[in-house]
């Protein structure tokens, strides 16, 4: 099936490219009295190598807002830990050792502990959950930094600026899709990720290259040749999310002041993108360099 789970899991927040001669990592949408720029973002980056591509800080200075998947500005991480408790752990009675059975529970075990993470910590986790513990440890472990993130610099630099933020959508709509998913893919979601996990930093540091270089022919073959691979996952957490941010983002096209709108990647590129419907409303999309 190809390193599709790590890829998304990172693509969720980095930027893919539209055209060969991809310029920026930023596209313009033309709304009758302003701008809405909307840029992909790669939620850590290589701590050593930070440095937004500069298409991302003249959009920001050309906007009076940032709008972010979730508004980071306002973001409550007590509220945010009360949510999963709530949703993403494991019904009582059931751990995860009863769950995955020995042979997955044994694999998942070494690989926590070669990472330095206790798996009694994650016995009680839905799988779900797991994987994207996992894998957050894991880029960490390879030098990305959260706090280099898109987001994180941008976040930063709009509260020094004392400019608003805001958001397309709440934590629950966020992470709901994963919480929704059947207990099989949970599960599948969790073996791809242990499968992908050998080959992070080599991967990782090829789809970043590709990023920064707005390399669309390299993208698309790190990302969108997966798309069907795995559609129970890409449907909720990408197509049907772009489908409920394009009434949000045709609002701040409404509006008379340019706006800055973050996404990821897998919400930019391929059939159901967030561009190309912006493009089948009718409206104008360039990118810029």
């Amino acid at each position: 099936m190809g390193r599709t789970t790590l890829r998304w899991l990172l693509a969720l927040g980095l930027l893919g490219s539209l055209s060969a001669q991809a310029a920026s990592p930023v596209w313009a949408v033309r709304g009758a009295h302003n701008t809405v720029y909307i840029a992909g973002s790669i939620h850590m980056l290589p701590a050593d190598d930070a440095t937004l591509p500069p298409g991302f800080m003249r959009a920001y200075g050309d906007s009076s807002r940032l709008v972010m998947e979730l508004d980071l500005g306002k973001f409550d991480p007590l509220e945010g830990m009360a949510w999963m408790m709530e949703h993403g752990t494991l019904p009582a009675g059931t751990t995860l050792r009863s769950l995955l059975g020995p042979e997955r529970y044994a694999r998942l075990t070494a690989t926590a502990a070669s990472l330095g993470m206790p798996i009694a910590g994650l016995d009680s986790l839905a799988p779900w959950v797991v994987g994207i513990e996992i894998t957050d440890l894991a880029y960490e472990r390879a030098g990305f930094d959260p706090e280099q993130g898109v987001e994180e610099q941008l976040l930063r630099q709009a509260q020094a600026d004392h400019k608003p933020t805001g958001g397309l959508e709440t934590l629950p709509e966020e992470l709901g899709s994963l919480s929704a998913l059947s207990r099989e893919d949970q599960v599948r979601m969790l073996d791809q990720t242990l499968d992908e996990l050998k080959d992070l930093k080599s991967e990782m540091a090829e789809v970043t290259g590709a990023w920064r270089q707005g390399n669309a022919t390299q993208l698309g073959r790190l990302l969108s040749s997966e798309y069907d691979a795995f559609p129970s996952l890409y449907k909720p957490l990408v197509t049907d999310r772009n489908r409920r941010w394009l009434p949000e983002v045709e609002q701040l096209l409404d509006e008379k002041s340019n706006v800055l709108v973050v996404v990821g990647a897998l919400h930019l590129v391929g059939d159901g993108g967030l561009l190309e419907l912006l493009r089948k409303k009718g409206y104008s999309v360039t990118q810029i360099s």
